[in-house]
């Protein structure tokens, strides 16, 4: 099962005695994570003038960005809708090569999805620039110890190195950690597709298996299986895979030799070694790893999502988001061992065909980037780390067909995409597959996804929780709905978001559920986020608000009617009929009911009609009683099915109903089996033939 969280958190480390006794730097805003989303959080909270603390574990600032990851897919998402300082950073790179007299094959046009492509000292040296600009207080090598809250309210960080206040806190790290010291509750793995109605939620077998042996000869899976069955279908703690996003450079000068493994055991290659010799084509194609040409004659390699072995490890993410930090240094060095360990097999071993044995030969990394560490990448690709449970959470449907937010702190549009979670032996023990892959989720033949708004409520906790703290990165999410916005260029765009909104909060002494939104709107827009879709743009992910007043026949809607019980509003899901509808929240059964009434102006035969929004979490069961002409009838409604094709009405019954009689249609919840959702009632008479 996927797991919750909801305890105190601490990384294991203990800290010196004598910080339990320092004196505290104090800050309007602290950010810990110095990622892109945290560079950019700092920058953005302080240009709206606070004093901002930018704390991080590690020795380096950028995150991903400049730990390997040189092309930020921004190629996959709607260039013409993404704005803020994820357009400045990649402004600020060209200027850098421009003046350096280095004519890239690109420039930053917005109408254009050409892929930016970057060098990692390039990115690192513009981060620390507008860091240095905006007067943000840089905290390296400060590992997370703990925080200590009084009611809801973050009121210390303590690190490895000293203790910080501030009025307001942003968790920018990929994994949490800040959200999951400050007792927030949080995710960690997948949902099952019942869950929240994902249809890409649980288990995905979107690659073919491969035919071969996967067992040894004592009948135990081969090494690069992580397990015997994908196990129960019912949502569980496995993520997506993660690896390291390798630079090498291809000009001789500016080449370091691939490390040689330590204790190289061929063994461990066996699952690879089958499918090869059954395979001889998959060597350099299915078992290989993705490349992307970069400034410099640089490549940046990347595990290739459609290929079935490639650089990520399978299954040994699953523990790094809870891990302390000297346990993800051992997971660090594992991943790090997998990698030299596939590079060299692909270029020794006899299996693999001399083509591709000479091509990985020739790898070498590049010796001008991550010098302080031998030229290999600091940053492990952390793709999926813990995700907050806060105020609202994102999910498909918000991906696929529930865009607009009236709280939009920025649009997202990378497509649904989410590297493999687990490879298993498949059922009939003759081959193995890989699971948990989802291809990604283009839309009208484009390289991006569905855009949709980012609520701001989604950055927020819970409010009992914690009032000062903001989640741009570890956001409220779904599994499904993170493997759209776990890309640099969202995290940037919230990153930035959330450090305005913090500002803001600390500026009004309000906790960040509380602030207004048309204030923060405001100050957003003037950080050139993009938070609308621009007039006509169109797309097939939309729906929009139905007006009552354009429809055909009698419309009743959810406000017209009598209530009786708890009712809640909702605009959640669209399309919806006027403002929104109603729902019973699951709860208080058999107490609440609707009673909609009308005067039938006209003898004829009518369809009854609902609104409402279709989900797997609806009720199946929804009793309706139709009254007119002194005879009554029920009937049961299933609020999983889907609405009449191009409707936002379900047709239930059709009905021969009299001049000057009155209809009344009652519905309740009574026995209901889920939320009960009513947004109108439709009486549409029939054409006569």
């Amino acid at each position: 099962m996927m797991r919750y969280f909801l305890a105190f958190y601490s990384l294991a480390l203990l800290a010196p005695d004598s910080l339990l006794h320092a004196k505290s730097q104090e800050f309007d805003v602290l950010v810990y994570g110095a990622t892109p989303a945290g560079v950019c959080a700092a920058v953005a909270a302080s240009r709206e003038g606070a004093s901002v603390a930018l704390v991080s574990p590690y020795d380096y600032v950028g995150g991903m960005i400049s730990g390997g990851l040189s092309l930020s897919d921004g190629n996959q998402c709607a260039r013409q809708l993404m704005g803020g300082l994820f357009v400045e950073v990649h402004e600020r790179i060209c200027k850098h090569y421009a003046e350096a007299g280095v004519k890239l094959n690109y420039r930053i046009d917005l109408t254009k999805n050409d892929k930016w492509t970057y060098e990692p000292h390039v990115a690192e040296k513009v981060f620390h620039d507008m860091i240095k600009e905006a007067g943000v207080s840089l905290h390296l090598e400060h590992q997370l110890v703990g925080a200590t809250k009084e009611s809801a309210r973050i009121k210390t960080l303590r690190t490895s190195k000293g203790v910080f206040q501030a009025g307001q806190f942003i968790d920018a790290t990929y994994e949490g950690d800040l959200m999951a010291a400050a007792s927030v509750s949080y995710a960690l793995g997948r949902e099952s597709k019942k869950q929240y109605g994902e249809s890409l939620a649980g288990h995905q077998f979107p690659k073919k298996p491969v035919k071969g042996l996967p067992f040894n000869e004592a009948g135990k899976p081969l090494p690069l299986l992580t397990g015997e069955t994908p196990g129960e279908d019912k949502g569980d703690g496995k993520i997506m895979t993660y690896s390291f996003r390798v630079v090498i450079s291809t000009d001789p000068d500016n080449r370091l030799p691939m490390p040689e493994p330590a204790n190289y055991d061929p063994a461990r290659f066996e699952l690879a070694r089958r499918y090869i010799k059954a395979n001889p084509k998959a060597a350099g194609r299915m078992v290989s790893v993705d490349g992307y040409p970069l400034p410099g004659r640089k490549v940046d390699l990347n595990n290739g999502i459609g290929r079935q072995i490639s650089s990520g490890l399978v299954g040994a993410s699953w523990a790094w988001p809870e891990a302390t930090y000297r346990e993800r240094e051992k997971f660090w060095e594992a991943h790090k061992q997998y990698t030299l360990e596939l590079i060299w097999f692909l270029k020794s071993d006899p299996v693999v065909p001399e083509g591709v044995r000479r091509k990985f030969a020739a790898y070498g990394l590049a010796r001008d980037e991550f010098q302080k560490y031998g030229g290999w990448p600091p940053a492990l690709y952390v793709r999926e780390g813990r995700r907050m449970i806060g105020e609202y959470v994102l999910t498909q449907h918000d991906v696929r067909t529930n865009p607009g937010k009236k709280d939009s702190i920025g649009i997202s549009s990378f497509p649904i995409d989410s590297h493999d979670c687990q490879r298993v032996p498949t059922a009939d023990g003759k081959g193995w597959i890989n699971e948990g892959t989802i291809f990604p989720d283009r839309i009208n033949g484009n390289r991006h996804g569905h855009p949709y708004q980012v609520p701001y409520r989604s950055l927020t906790p819970r409010r009992a929780e914690c009032v000062n703290l903001l989640v741009p990165v570890c956001l409220s999410s779904s599994h499904v709905a993170l493997s759209s916005i776990r890309v640099e260029p969202t995290w940037m765009m919230l990153g930035q978001s959330a450090g305005v909104a913090a500002a803001a909060a600390h500026e009004t002494r309000v906790d960040v559920q509380q602030l207004p939104y048309d204030k923060l709107k405001q100050r957003l827009l003037k950080q050139k986020q993009v938070l609308d879709f621009p007039a006509g743009y169109k797309t097939s992910s939309i729906a929009g608000v139905v007006d009552s007043r354009k429809l055909p026949g009698i419309v009743l809607d959810d406000r017209t009617a009598i209530k009786k019980g708890a009712w809640k509003e909702s605009r959640n899901f669209r399309p919806y009929v006027g403002i929104g509808y109603i729902h019973d929240d699951n709860a208080g059964k058999g107490a609440a009911s609707l009673t909609f009434e009308t005067k039938i102006s006209k003898s004829g035969r009518y369809d009854l009609r609902l609104a409402y929004s279709p989900h797997p979490s609806r009720a199946s069961n929804v009793p309706l009683r139709i009254e007119s002409g002194g005879k009554s009838q029920e009937i049961t409604v299933n609020q999983r099915l889907s609405l009449d094709p191009g409707s936002a009405f379900r047709t239930l019954k059709t009905l021969d109903l009299k001049a000057g009689h009155k209809l009344t249609v009652y519905l309740g919840n009574e026995g209901t089996d889920g939320f009960v959702v009513v947004d109108a009632l439709q009486l549409l008479e029939r054409s006569k033939k």
